[in-house]
C-alpha cells in the first residue's frame, strides 16, 4: 500500500495541561494594598499639581495688580529770566516745575529725598534741594517746583558760559537738561520695599526770551533706577 492510501491515525496520548497557580489571600491582600497605594499617590499628586498651577495664577494675577510702576514725570515749564536782559550774569537764575505723577492703583511711593541738578552742553552749572520727604498717594498727581540761583540753590555761571548762552540766543534757541535725584521707597498696604536710588532726565530748551519753547512744554523725561 502505497504512502498516500495509508490512513491518517489521531493521537490519543494527554496533551500536557497548563498548571493552575494557587494564590494565598496573603497574596491578594498584597496586591489590593498595592493598588490602593497607587491610586492615592496618584489623587495626591493630582491634588499638589493643581494647588500648585491655582497658586500660580494666583500669584501672576497679584503680581500684575500690584508690580511697580516707577514714577512719569513730565517737563512743565523752564525759564531764564535774564537771558533776555543785560548784563544777565547779574540776574542768572533759572526757575522750572515738572510733574511726578504716581500711576500704579494700589502703591503709594515715599520721596525720602530729591535734588536738582541743570545741565548745559552736559555740564552741569547748577544744583538745589527740592521737596521735602513726602508720600505720595497712589493715582496722584505732584508739581515739583524749583530754582537756581537763589538761597542755597547755587547756579555756577560765569561770564564765558553766559558768552555761550547768549550765542545760542541769537539763534533762538538754547539747551539745557534738568536733572532729579531722589531716593524712593514703595508702600503696599504695611509693606515698605527698600530705598531705590531714581534718577530723571528732562532734556529742555528756552527761546531768545528765556522762555520754554512750546515744543518742550508737557515732554516726558526718562526715568532711570541705580
Amino acid at each position: 500500500m502505497s504512502s498516500s492510501d495509508r490512513l491518517p491515525i489521531r493521537d490519543t496520548r494527554p496533551q500536557p495541561q497548563p498548571v493552575k497557580h494557587h494564590h494565598s489571600a496573603r497574596y491578594y491582600a498584597q496586591r489590593v494594598r498595592e493598588s490602593f497605594t497607587t491610586r492615592v499617590t496618584k489623587v495626591l499628586c493630582a491634588i499638589f499639581l493643581s494647588f500648585l498651577l491655582v497658586s500660580l495664577i494666583v500669584f501672576f494675577i497679584v503680581w500684575l495688580s500690584l508690580r511697580p510702576h516707577r514714577p512719569r514725570f513730565h517737563m512743565i515749564d523752564f525759564t531764564v529770566p535774564g537771558l533776555a536782559q543785560k548784563p544777565g550774569l547779574d540776574n542768572a537764575v533759572i526757575t522750572f516745575n515738572v510733574t511726578a505723577r504716581n500711576s500704579n492703583q494700589h502703591i503709594g511711593i515715599y520721596y525720602d529725598s530729591m535734588e536738582g541738578f541743570v545741565y548745559y552742553k552736559d555740564k552741569q552749572i547748577g544744583s538745589t534741594p527740592l521737596l521735602h520727604p513726602f508720600f505720595q498717594e497712589p493715582k496722584t498727581t505732584t508739581v515739583v517746583y524749583g530754582q537756581f540761583g537763589i538761597g542755597t540753590a547755587t547756579l555756577a555761571v560765569n561770564s564765558r558760559r553766559w558768552k555761550e548762552f547768549v550765542n545760542d540766543r541769537q539763534h533762538g534757541i538754547v539747551h539745557f537738561r534738568l536733572g532729579i535725584m531722589s531716593v524712593i521707597r514703595f508702600k503696599v498696604s504695611t509693606w515698605k520695599s527698600v530705598h531705590h536710588k531714581m534718577h530723571v532726565n528732562c532734556d529742555v530748551a528756552v527761546g531768545s526770551d528765556g522762555l520754554i519753547l512750546p515744543a518742550w512744554k508737557n515732554r516726558k523725561c526718562s526715568v532711570y533706577f541705580s
